[in-house]
Parts: structure tokens; sequence; C-alpha cells
């Protein structure tokens, strides 16, 4: 969970929903925001969490707990 604590409280919002498989329109729809600043948002993430791509975004959110299997955040 300290990996989290470099996230914004809006970042980690946007990663529970990329956990989930959404995509950056979907997720902007659900969170009221255009689907660049969710681009944006994924990309300061990646950055600050040192991955190269949504998938290990995913892993970290599973690892982390900040989303559960069988959970829809």
């Amino acid at each position: 969970a300290d990996r989290l604590a470099a996230l914004t409280e809006r970042e980690r919002e946007v990663l529970a929903k990329v956990a989930t498989g959404r995509s950056n329109e979907q997720i902007g729809r659900l969170l009221a925001m255009a689907p660049a600043t969710v681009k944006t948002h994924v990309s300061r993430m990646m950055a600050k969490l040192d991955v190269h791509d949504r998938a290990q975004l995913v892993v970290i959110a599973y690892e982390t707990g900040l989303v559960r299997p069988g959970h829809d955040h």
C-alpha cells in the first residue's frame, strides 16, 4: 500500500477503474472527466509507480488491496 502513497486521491480513483478493465472513455464518463484527462492520470501513475503498461497498474491495484476480485469499483 506504500506504493499508492505517491498517488493523489483522484489517481487512486482512476487506478481502481483501470483495474476493472475500463477504457479511458468509460472511466471519463464514470468520473466526469475528459478521456484525455484520464489518459494524463494514467501516464502520471505509470511514471510515479515506475511501470510501463496498464497491465502492471492492474497488478499493483490488486496487490495493494485497492481493488479486490469480484468487487466492481
